[in-house]
């Protein structure tokens, strides 16, 4: 994210105002996290997917017996080492808290939370919201969750693509390969929640409006 305002201010102070504190990139991946953790829940609850490291995630608990945290986490490792060489040290580490608490708030919801019947629009477009909203919380504080949500961040900070345009083109291949393994309805619903959600991620995450860092 650049740190200069709309009006092309290049103020020092007003730079170094616009900095995030510590503790608000703490409460931001806290928050962010909740918020993509339970828009995980809903969508396994559902039966839904969604694109990235989370929908192929999401496809191998379907069809094994191990949940969705343990391919989450093991599918991410590579991409930190991009994170690492083209983003830096500071983003790396925060996403890689941010992918863990991810991988293991699934195990603990079901404790907080007991899901009976779900209908499966709104689980489609209140959990592709919740992931959105928290997707937004990380990025804007200098995180992400892992995967291609690195590689978008990315392209994205250098100018060359949106990354909710992006992750919309890459979700829709996944989308297409899964529908060799899921039901046409659960598919198409699948494509309800990743059009809110990549959406609301290109609606809000605009370079040079946000100048916080």
């Amino acid at each position: 994210m650049t740190e200069t305002s709309d009006t092309g201010s290049s103020d020092p102070n007003l730079q170094n105002n616009a900095r995030h504190k510590w503790y608000e990139d703490v409460l931001a991946v806290v928050f962010g996290v909740l918020f993509i953790g339970m828009g995980v829940v809903i969508y396994s609850q559902a039966r839904l997917l969604m694109g990235g490291v989370s929908g192929i995630s999401l496809i191998l608990s379907y069809v094994t017996h191990y949940d969705f945290g343990v391919f989450f986490f093991l599918l991410n490792i590579p991409f930190y080492v991009l994170a690492i060489l083209r983003i830096g040290w500071r983003f790396t580490v925060k996403t890689v808290i941010a992918v863990g608490l991810v991988s293991v708030f699934p195990y603990f919801v079901t404790d907080w939370i007991v899901i009976k019947d779900l209908n499966p629009v709104f689980a489609a477009i209140f959990g592709g919201a919740l992931v959105g909203m928290g997707m937004l919380a990380l990025f804007r504080h200098g995180s992400g969750i892992g995967g291609v949500s690195i590689l978008a961040h990315f392209l994205q900070e250098r100018g060359i693509v949106s990354a909710g345009i992006f992750l919309l083109c890459v979700d829709g291949l996944i989308l297409f390969v899964s529908a060799f393994l899921l039901p046409l309805e659960n598919l198409i619903y699948s494509v309800i929640g990743s059009v809110f959600l990549n959406l609301f991620i290109a609606m809000n995450h605009k370079p040079g409006r946000y100048f916080g860092k």
